[in-house]
């Protein structure tokens, strides 16, 4: 699939106030910015198009997401370079690549619209398919493999924590009950499933029912809300002074882990009552947006997936000097790396298009 198509199909969420949040820090010849989520690219193709100067690490831990923004970044190829990883994996992907220190952090959380769209992926509740899930296909247990393995009370938990859904007990219960007959394989089966499961007068409202299941399902296959804990402390501490941090969320869960690290970095550590700051206690980041910003009515019409998007940045406000990422450190270019840092062919490389394009 060429460019114009790989665009044609990917809406990015709120591109033009993320890149107005990013834009500042990349303005100096040899600038870095790491889309640490880049999915099809689209944020990450506003950016380096804003911002001349600037060059791109691009992650995501979907080979076939890589290898679409391969070919949708192909124009930027001598600023870019993508790496197979999960976003936590930031400092070890920095270390291989030999940068000290960037000017911009972004993520895009959640499930991006490549998963969605494709029906054989099984994210999505809507299209009968393999209950699979995992953002990475190379590795890791599937959505069905936690169904048919995990034990009630573990399958009430995930889907009270990560789905927030208050019928949890009745779903779990009736998935262990079912799965004695036969394990779970398909999509299709468990939306019927947690229909069955839920009072009548509760599947009224609030959209199809398994929408929660099928959320917390994925958020365990991924682990994804620890990878979020750990990549965003990760992500503030490889910024040099002055550069920023930015967050777009898809619900609840990640919104209040992003809010709460960013109200920490954000907050004095003085005793309240001083009249100056202590050394070392003053705010490491400044926030960049008032609490979560949402998308304005006109991007909402054009893209419902915006519905539920909040924006959150900070800029670091450290006074420690450790140096930038000057162009001495700046990535290889059109290479793509594995988590390991094993080289891999470069981004025109007939193989990563052979590995966009077998699974279209």
């Amino acid at each position: 699939m060429d460019g114009p198509d790989v665009a044609g199909r990917h809406l990015p969420v709120m591109l033009r106030r993320c890149t107005e949040v990013l834009a500042p820090a990349l303005q100096r010849p040899g600038a870095i910015a790491v889309d640490c989520t880049l999915g099809l690219g689209g944020h990450a193709e506003e950016l380096l198009r804003t911002c001349p100067e600037a060059r791109l690490v691009g992650i995501d831990r979907d080979p076939q997401a890589l290898a679409l923004a391969a070919e949708r970044l192909a124009p930027f190829a001598d600023r870019t370079t993508f790496v197979h990883a999960v976003h936590d994996e930031l400092p070890q992907v920095l270390e291989e690549l030999e940068i000290p220190a960037v000017d911009a952090v972004f993520f895009d959380l959640g499930v991006s619209s490549l998963q969605l769209d494709e029906v054989e992926r099984g994210f999505s509740y809507a299209r009968d398919a393999a209950l699979d899930m995992r953002m990475d296909q190379t590795s890791g247990r599937t959505a069905a493999d936690v169904l048919n393995t995990y034990s009630e009370n573990d399958l009430t938990r995930l889907l009270r924590t990560w789905g927030e859904e208050r019928f949890a007990p009745r779903i779990a219960a009736a998935v262990v009950r079912e799965r004695r007959r036969e394990e779970f394989s398909t999509s299709a089966r468990l939306v019927d499933l947690v229909r069955d499961a839920i009072p009548a007068a509760a599947r009224r409202t609030g959209g199809n029912p398994a929408k929660r299941t099928f959320q917390a399902l994925r958020i365990e296959v991924n682990d994804e809300l620890r990878v979020v804990e750990r990549a965003l402390p990760a992500a503030f501490e490889a910024l040099v002074p002055g550069g920023r941090l930015a967050v777009l969320t898809f619900h609840s869960l990640e919104d209040r882990i992003t809010k709460k690290f960013l109200a920490e970095v954000s907050r004095s550590t003085a005793p309240p009552g001083l009249p100056v700051e202590l050394p070392g206690t003053a705010p490491r980041a400044q926030l960049l947006t008032r609490g979560g910003e949402t998308a304005d009515p006109e991007e909402l019409q054009r893209n419902p997936r915006a519905a539920s998007a909040r924006l959150r940045a900070a800029v670091r406000a450290d006074a420690d000097d450790r140096g930038g990422a000057g162009p001495h450190s700046a990535p290889v270019s059109g290479k793509l790396h594995d988590r390991a840092g094993r080289r891999r062919p470069a981004a025109g490389n007939r193989t990563v298009r052979e590995q966009g394009g077998s699974s279209r």
